[in-house]
């Protein structure tokens, strides 16, 4: 596996097998999360990563952007290829609407670049097996973008649940809201907008990696009210997933309703609490209850994104596996298809056997301080 870090510290990997260069990334897409997080995280991440080449159809963000972070290649989205096969970068991160990412992404790994997907990983199952047969096929590395993956909150929840401190872990529930803006691209379908996309997505991933399986039947109900920003995409959706074992997860999206970013998980003998739970601004805390007994921590904020860069980066220049891989995408998009499905069929739906070998934990664990959120550039935050 590629080189394990802990509290910001990793085993010396083969540097014999390494190229002398970096890493050169486009970041393709410069909304709110790239300008807010993306870009900035490569001043924490110079060891092995650095900022190539920037792609928009936005002019004034690239020459602006491209100023800020000494970027001298910029594109537009009609000389992406171009760029791909242009020898410009060696891996792409897509930060691009949901609805685009299937395809900017089987592009690049067609083209031989490695891929650092945002999630979701596509909008559907058969793109996300596109996405994952296209590496393959080319040998190139494909990463979902899932940050809380190396976030040392959750991934001490995941030690937590394992341990046995809890007892068997049997309950997970969560809460995952905003009120977003309107005309923000959450709320449009044809970009791939809806809570279980752009929330949801986090409460089912957080349940897979805390019980360590997957669900073998979903859910969902999904709401609405009046207001003209949900025209197109639910407000709300209420969801709830079978595990083995007769363990049952439940969560509730939404995009109208105050910020809540929560969850706790319950075993025999306890149980934890980690709220805030899913943000990348701002401390994380947990508050673990064994028989009676209540503690408490505060894990500090830290760059949560320079990690998902240094580790992906590793990856390629050790010719090592990613974890979390293009099928911990898949895994999660065929969970919100079924949802989506449930809400629509009014229904259960069971799923099929999916087979999942390796799991986030402790070890992935990096820390980076805090970035600094810089003046945003034609965009504007999801939130009101």
């Amino acid at each position: 596996m590629a080189a394990r870090r802990r509290h910001g510290h990793m085993r010396a990997p083969h540097r014999s097998r390494l190229p002398t260069h970096r890493v050169r990334y486009a970041v393709v897409g410069l909304g709110h999360i790239a300008q807010a997080a993306i870009l900035p995280a490569f001043q924490h991440a110079g060891e092995n990563s650095e900022l190539t080449a920037l792609v928009s159809d936005d002019p004034v963000k690239l020459r602006t952007l491209g100023r800020r972070y000494g970027v001298k290649a910029l594109y537009s989205y009609d000389r992406y290829d171009a760029m791909l096969k242009g020898g410009v970068v060696d891996a792409v991160y897509i930060a691009l609407p949901n609805s685009l990412h299937g395809d900017f992404a089987a592009r690049a790994a067609f083209a031989g670049v490695h891929v650092l997907c945002e999630k979701p990983l596509a909008m559907t199952e058969t793109e996300c097996v596109r996405m994952i047969e296209a590496a393959r096929e080319r040998r190139v590395k494909l990463m979902t973008a899932y940050r809380l993956h190396f976030e040392d909150a959750n991934m001490e929840a995941v030690e937590i649940a394992r341990s046995g401190r809890i007892g068997e872990p049997r309950l997970f529930s969560s809460v995952f809201c905003q009120q977003v803006r309107p005309g923000d691209i959450r709320l449009r379908s044809d970009l791939g907008g809806g809570t279980l996309w752009d929330m949801g997505i986090y409460c089912i991933n957080a349940a897979r990696y805390l019980f360590r399986a997957e669900p073998q039947e979903v859910s969902a109900l999904s709401l609405s009210s009046p207001d003209p920003r949900f025209r197109e995409v639910d407000e709300m959706t209420s969801a709830s997933m079978r595990f083995p074992g007769d363990r049952v997860a439940s969560f509730v999206s939404s995009f109208g309703a105050s910020d809540v970013s929560s969850y706790r998980i319950v075993g025999a003998k306890g149980d934890l609490v980690c709220e805030p739970a899913y943000e990348y601004v701002g401390d994380l805390k947990h508050v673990l209850t064994i028989a009676g007994k209540s503690r408490e921590r505060t894990f500090p904020a830290r760059d949560q994104f320079a990690p998902e860069l240094v580790y992906f980066s590793d990856c390629i220049l050790e010719d090592e596996d990613p974890e979390p891989s293009g099928e911990e995408g898949l895994a999660d998009v065929r969970v919100i298809e079924a949802l989506y499905r449930s809400a629509r069929e009014r229904r259960p739906i069971k799923l099929p056997p999916f087979e999942k070998a390796r799991r986030p934990g402790p070890e992935q664990e990096m820390r980076r301080p805090p970035v600094k959120e810089p003046r945003l550039v034609r965009t504007e935050p999801p939130t009101q």
